[in-house]
């Protein structure tokens, strides 16, 4: 296997006419591996996957699929030469076929188009739908039908534009594992696009978060909760409140809920400089880093609660009227406008340089 990425997306940019849609973008997938690009509508996440997939010309930068290089440099290969298969959010069948003709029609001419057929009809689990048409299926079934399609010619990469925007919550959830089992299991290099970030984390090895045609920070899920590159990624990546804070050392912050001390010396995170003491800062705190705790001597006035099951997620208002957020085990089922004690439990300090008007929860 080659030491190249398979899919290396360097420095484009896309527009149409005079409007700039993507400017400076680069991503790089390795063989196997499965990217999603995750951020709100109109950021430019479907204009990407088109000028990967040749819908769309480069103005600036260049593609390369597999070491080839296939868009830039006044070199546009067409879309049917570049191995790449396509999932579109309505499924896009064909309504005259039957479901195996539909996953038959990419590989006409193959001298295994029926044990191909059928085999990608048993992988999605359709076997016994062969016969049928779109129209008998489910929203689900359908969405089976073109990820079976889409990997029938062995791709070497697979572009998803919003597979399950129209299913329901669970149906996505069980639709998401299936696909992230059904890339790896082929060894296809997959890149998603989608805005929903519980899709991006349940699928993707690698996650860009888009804004305004730029890539915000490429990571790990696991990285972009824990550790945003800024105050869009925090913001946009799972839930949290920013808290003031005043930094008593280089791992030290003192903030309403107490004085910490980081394992990690305490960075601006926008450039990663570090922070000196006395430097004012906005220190994002996660739900799961404000624990509950009735011995503590720290009280906060709950606002509001969500039940989650096994948890509540309540908004608690601290003497100053700043609001945090604390996931609590849905056992302690506290009344909105009871007091509870607090804590802070955090593994490293994630903290911004102060801006100016009210802190506020972000989402």
């Amino acid at each position: 296997m080659s030491s190249a990425p398979w899919l290396d997306v360097d420095d484009i940019s896309v527009g149409y006419g005079r409007r700039a849609v993507v400017e400076h973008l680069s991503i790089r997938l390795e063989p196997g591996a499965i990217g999603c690009l995750l951020g709100p509508s109109g950021c430019g996440k479907t204009t990407v996957l088109r000028a990967i997939a040749g819908f769309e010309p480069v103005r600036a930068g260049r593609i390369r699929l597999g070491g080839q290089l296939v868009s830039g440099e006044g070199h546009q290969l067409p879309p049917e030469a570049r191995r790449i298969g396509m999932v579109f959010q309505d499924h896009a069948l064909f309504p005259h076929l039957s479901v195996a003709a539909n996953v038959s029609f990419g590989l006409q001419g193959r001298p295994d188009v029926t044990q191909r057929t059928l085999q990608m009809l048993e992988t999605v689990g359709l076997a016994h739908a062969a016969n049928r048409y779109p129209h008998e299926l489910s929203g689900g079934q359908q969405q089976r039908v073109a990820l079976a399609r889409a990997l029938a010619p062995e791709p070497a990469l697979l572009l998803l534009d919003e597979p399950f925007a129209n299913l329901d919550i669970e149906l996505r959830e069980r639709l998401g594992g299936e696909l992230r089992h059904l890339l790896k299991a082929a060894g296809t290099t997959g890149l998603m696009v989608t805005h929903d970030q519980h899709e991006a984390f349940a699928i993707a090895d690698d996650i860009g978060i888009m804004s305004e045609g730029r890539i915000q920070q490429w990571d790990t899920a696991y990285n972009l909760y824990h550790r945003p590159a800024n105050r869009f990624v925090a913001d946009f990546v799972g839930q949290g409140a920013f808290l003031p804070g005043v930094v008593a050392s280089g791992t030290r912050v003192q903030m309403e809920l107490g004085e910490y001390q980081s394992h990690e010396p305490v960075r601006c995170t926008e450039h990663g400089d570090l922070c000196p003491s006395g430097c004012q800062v906005d220190v994002l705190l996660r739900p799961d880093d404000v624990v509950h705790d009735d011995a503590s001597p720290v009280t906060a006035e709950v606002t509001a609660k969500a039940f989650r099951g096994a948890e509540f997620l309540y908004t608690l208002r601290l003497d100053s009227g700043a609001t945090v957020l604390s996931l609590v085990p849905s056992h302690h089922n506290h009344s909105v406008g009871e007091r509870i004690g607090i804590r802070l439990e955090l593994d490293h300090v994630v903290a911004f340089k102060r801006e100016g008007g009210p802190v506020l929860a972000c989402t």
